[in-house]
């Protein structure tokens, strides 16, 4: 009897570890999957952001003074822009939230924001991907890695100065 015993608990511990090097194997392959989705949202919304610059210069270019038909996914410069109001619903809300984060606005948090779910690397990285391109186009600014937040008047490219000086 105890050698049965013995035969099942050696059995059982054998396929314990079996399951232990597929959870393994499978947590890295989750890992490997997750990159490279957030890889393809970032490259998607990139394309979809130069498609609706091109369309929009090729708009400028005909001499037509409509707007683009159709949800804006192109995100302005800053000096380009009347105000926030221009940005497309999603980049309102970031930047919304940015000026209520008084250490500035993390990846994770504009996912929230966002309604996408946080615990999601590809949504997170989405949502810096957003807060970069509001960095290149002069909407936040980026002081410490990670934290995103309003820039400073003076570093406002053609904001006025309080005191009339140029």
């Amino acid at each position: 009897m105890r050698a049965v015993l013995e035969a099942r608990r050696k059995a059982a511990a054998v396929r314990v570890e079996e399951l232990g090097a597929e959870l393994e194997r499978v947590r890295a392959a989750l890992a490997e999957a997750e990159e490279v989705l957030g890889r393809r949202v970032i490259g998607l919304e990139q394309y979809l952001e130069a498609l609706a610059e091109e369309q929009a210069s090729a708009v400028v270019a005909v001499g037509s003074s409509r707007k683009p038909v159709g949800p804006r996914r192109a995100v302005p410069h800053r000096e380009n822009a009347d105000g926030v109001e221009d940005l497309s619903v999603d980049y309102q809300a970031l930047m919304a939230a940015a000026m209520e984060a008084e250490d500035g606005l993390g990846a994770r948090r504009a996912a929230v924001v966002l309604g996408w779910d946080s615990a999601s690397v590809s949504r997170v990285e989405g949502a810096r991907a957003r807060l970069k391109r509001l960095v290149e186009r002069g909407w936040l600014v980026e002081e410490n890695p990670g934290r995103f937040m309003l820039p400073a008047p003076e570093q406002i490219p053609g904001a006025e100065r309080p005191d009339g000086g140029s």
